[in-house]
């Protein structure tokens, strides 16, 4: 028996392959599945099933493109509705893998097809649960999210009963795979690991330990932030199909001349700059947005960026294809090209270009009491923001500034100076900002981790004062 969780940081979403005597299976694939056939290759396994636990929301899966290289079936579980080809299981219906088998255990409650699959070993004894979104490490997956015309709470109340009736009697040692780990958005508070016990997890998930329905709906349902924009739009192109992965290369690794890039600017292409965020400052084409590839870079692109509009990238030598990649993994099939030679093309061709002011925490701390005008701008998740903020900072998290209206109070002689927890995320939204036409600003290098020890700041904690 041969199991193995492919982990996607930026993404915090957990694949599986799991092979016996060369029969493989594949659950919850990513959009790019060169991966899994090459697992297959070195187990000299043919890939005979793949299994989808759920439509999910926040990627787009590589059922189709895995389908079509490999001729296996795509499995969901009950009430499941699809443009494509599918295999439908039936709640206990099971799969041969070799020596093991998988069960299909619908477990409503997350979404309404969503389905756990139970691995029984060569003994025929059960040896692990993929869980999907049913059931992470220390939480449930959220029931308000592509519920159609279910509310949360209804969700909720299926995904007790799912809970109860399907999860907690299986036996302790039982180990436990879900789709996502820490950081994802599909729960609220995802614990650190991404891998457990069901022992583990009736011991300490609050969600297992609630002993009566309206108890779980209130825990489950109390405090959910919104979901990222993204989520229903993922949701909808993995139920009803997308192009292969290989279009979205042709169509998007075109490498533009500075000439052609700016023709692409004039016929409203966004600018997407993926360097690292500590060079993007010192200068960029003007109106690019910056999320640099060294941080959840798929998914502040799904939250941020228009899916509507073709786009442009400005990459480090050699990035493009990994671009386009983490892109389609969350929707993006409008890249029109790459702008040859880079940022350095662009400013040897004499074009004009932007930059952003970044400033040390002792710089702020010396301007805080000599400068009326100076507004601080935290754009942290408002729990982060809660734990602990510099006094007086104005809170719009990341996600707002894509919206004007957010912006609208900022007044030309307003002096901003922008953080976040470490600076990944403020030069996000100092590009987004000079975008649209807030030039008054300065990125706070080390954010908050840097804010938070830096003599002269205030920092509070609700009414407590920290420093």
């Amino acid at each position: 028996m041969f199991i193995k969780q492919l982990y996607t940081g930026c993404l915090s979403e957990a694949a599986y392959f799991i092979e016996s005597e060369g029969v493989a299976a594949v659950i919850d694939p990513l959009r790019d599945i060169d991966t899994y056939l090459e697992l297959a290759r070195e187990r000299n396994a043919t890939i005979k099933y793949i299994f989808e636990t759920h439509f999910h929301a926040d990627f787009v899966s590589g059922h189709l493109d895995l389908a079509a290289a490999t001729k296996a079936p795509i499995i969901y579980g009950p009430n499941t509705t699809t443009n494509f080809p599918v295999h439908i299981a039936a709640d206990g219906e099971e799969f041969p893998i070799g020596k093991l088998k998988i069960r299909a255990l619908h477990t409503p409650g997350h979404t309404m097809e969503s389905t756990c699959y139970l691995l029984f070993d060569e003994k025929n004894e059960p040896n692990a649960i993929f869980t999907g979104d049913t059931l992470f490490v220390g939480d449930v997956g959220r029931p308000d999210l592509f519920s159609g015309s279910l509310s949360k709470e209804e969700l909720a109340g299926h995904l007790f009963e799912s809970l109860n009736d399907k999860i907690k009697p299986i036996p302790d040692h039982v180990i436990v795979y879900p789709a996502h780990g820490p950081g994802s958005s599909c729960g609220k508070n995802i614990g650190p690991n991404t891998y457990s016990t069901i022992g583990e997890e009736k011991a300490t998930n609050y969600a297992l330990l609630a002993t009566d329905k309206a108890t779980f709906i209130a825990q489950v349902t109390d405090g959910l932030s919104a979901p990222p924009q993204y989520f229903p739009i993922n949701a909808k192109i993995n139920k009803e199909g997308y192009d292969a992965m290989q279009v979205l290369m042709e169509r998007g690794l075109k490498p533009l001349s500075v000439e052609a890039f700016k023709e692409k600017i004039k016929a409203d292409a966004v600018i997407l700059d993926t360097r690292n965020a500590n060079i993007f400052v010192d200068g960029f084409v003007p109106g690019s947005i910056s999320i640099g590839l060294e941080g959840r870079f798929a998914e502040w692109a799904g939250s941020l960026l228009p899916f509507n509009q073709p786009m442009i990238l400005v990459t480090d030598a050699g990035q493009e294809e990994e671009t386009i990649v983490r892109l389609a993994r969350v929707g993006f099939d409008k890249v029109e090209g790459y702008l040859e030679g880079g940022y350095e093309a662009w400013k040897a061709a004499g074009e004009t270009f932007d930059l952003i002011i970044s400033v040390d925490p002792d710089e702020l701390a010396m301007d805080i009491p000599h400068d009326p005008n100076l507004l601080i701008v935290d754009v942290r998740k408002p729990a982060e923001y809660a734990d602990g903020h510099v006094q007086g900072a104005l809170n719009i998290t990341l996600s707002e500034l894509t919206d004007p209206g957010n912006l609208a109070d900022f007044e030309d002689n307003h002096n901003l100076y922008v953080h976040c927890a470490g600076g990944y995320r403020s030069v996000i939204a100092c590009s987004i900002m000079k975008r649209e036409g807030i030039h008054n600003l300065r990125n706070v290098n080390g954010g908050f981790a840097k804010l938070k020890d830096q003599e002269g700041i205030e920092v509070v904690q609700e009414k407590n004062v920290l420093n």
